[in-house]
């Protein structure tokens, strides 16, 4: 793979000031986050919590579960008669900041609107661990969800994915990293996920005997990952940040330099490292790979972004290996719109697209609207939406979606991102 130059010019700083950084903005994101949360209606806490040993990282350890859970779900675990589907969510902060229940707002959305069970992920951050533990950290929940499947309630046959920002990119490179921890068939040239173990994945799991005679090499053959929901995502770190801000239509709307060099000197470390690295950069992920992500995939990009053009280089790359690509551009939006530190009220067109996101799910899980989930009668095809912004048309070419706002100053903006 080529090496491209570091994502910034800097000299790196000790690690120390780093984490001395780190912990300042984790305490003040911390407060908005909570002013967030206080917006009416309020998100429900975690329904529990389990905590998971590490096994795929060589750096041992351990990180937490958020599990938000169906109304039924006791009386369901009581009678042993239902399986739900799962959604394994990353939570955003530049693999930084953050925490698992950034995106509760979220995670209670796709409970009520899916019926599904949604665990989001604390995994370990940076600078404490650089990469690729946080990956590395998305594979162990993953597989721990699978082994546990019949004591949580869970089917290991209808899991999904879901991540904003670099949680997004998570929602992307776990899924790549899986790969090479799916145990293949005997004499089989490849696994579930449609491609040979990737090159020096650990074998460190132990292959322990589980309930009723199943092993962790038969569950793994279960697993089946039906489906990402990437939330304006990173996806390509060989584009430095320089390059990445060139792009963005809104020089004031841009995220500030000093998170994203915190981001960059925290979690990309040693800094020569190769960028084009498929488990940092999925956008640079050989076909071979790529085409044993899930077969459905939902993005969502925002119109400021700096990440905007690098997210729909993924979107025509997945579309030209025949994904399900359900993409839209929110208009008139900055980076992490969604998380909004307003105590007074959510923001406006948040819960429009978490919706839409969530019907998407739906299909994928083959699950019926659940009770009390809010109706959303939405034309399939060539559907115009009307949002809190610009309108949006949605428009189906072959086996793919795309949205994008009506207003035609927008679109020749978001053609020149592109180009």
């Amino acid at each position: 793979m080529a090496k491209t130059e570091p994502p910034t010019s800097r000299a790196p700083r000790p690690r120390w000031v780093l984490h001395v950084q780190a912990q300042f903005w984790r305490v003040l994101m911390g407060i908005g986050m909570m002013l967030h949360r206080m917006a009416s209606p309020r998100p429900p806490k975690p329904s529990f919590t389990r905590t998971v040993p590490t096994t795929v990282s060589p750096i041992k350890g351990e990180f937490k579960l958020q599990f938000y859970v169906p109304e039924d779900y006791s009386l369901q675990k009581r009678m042993r008669e239902k399986r739900f589907p799962v959604v394994v969510n990353f939570h955003g902060g530049g693999f930084t900041l953050g925490q698992a229940t950034d995106d509760a707002r979220w995670c209670a959305t796709v409970v009520r609107e899916v019926g599904a069970v949604v665990v989001s992920v604390d995994y370990r951050r940076a600078p404490e661990h650089a990469f690729p533990t946080a990956v590395e950290d998305g594979v162990d929940a993953i597989l721990y969800l699978a082994e546990h499947a019949e004591s949580l309630l869970i089917d290991i046959e209808r899991v999904a994915v879901s991540g904003f920002s670099s949680g997004g990119n998570m929602s992307l490179t776990v899924p790549l990293r899986l790969q090479g921890e799916v145990v293949p068939e005997p004499h089989d040239a490849e696994t579930p996920f449609g491609m040979s173990p990737a090159p020096g994945s650990t074998d460190n799991i132990p292959q322990k005997a589980l309930s009723r005679g199943r092993t962790l090499v038969n569950v793994r053959r279960e697993l089946r990952l039906k489906a990402i929901v990437a939330w304006y995502p990173s996806t390509d770190y060989t584009v430095t940040r320089e390059q990445r801000r060139m792009t963005c239509v809104r020089k004031d709307q841009e995220l500030p330099a000093v998170f994203t060099q915190l981001f960059d000197e925290s979690y990309l470390s040693p800094p020569t490292m190769d960028m084009s690295n498929p488990y940092l950069s999925p956008g640079r992920a050989p076909d071979t790979m790529m085409a044993g992500l899930p077969e459905d995939i939902i993005m969502f990009t925002c119109e400021w972004d700096m990440l905007l053009a690098e997210g729909e280089r993924l979107r025509d790359r997945l579309v030209k290996l025949g994904k399900n690509v359900v993409y839209t551009m929110v208009p008139g939006v900055p980076h992490g719109w969604d998380k909004a530190p307003n105590p007074l009220r959510p923001t406006p067109g948040v819960q429009e697209h978490y919706l839409s996101a969530c019907k998407e799910l739906r299909r994928v899980f083959h699950e019926e609207l659940p009770e009390g989930a809010i109706e959303r009668d939405m034309e399939e095809d060539d559907a115009v939406e009307v949002s809190s912004g610009p309108s949006r048309t949605s428009h189906t070419f072959g086996r793919t979606s795309f949205s994008h706002t009506s207003n035609s100053h927008s679109r020749n903006r978001r053609r020149s991102v592109v180009n």
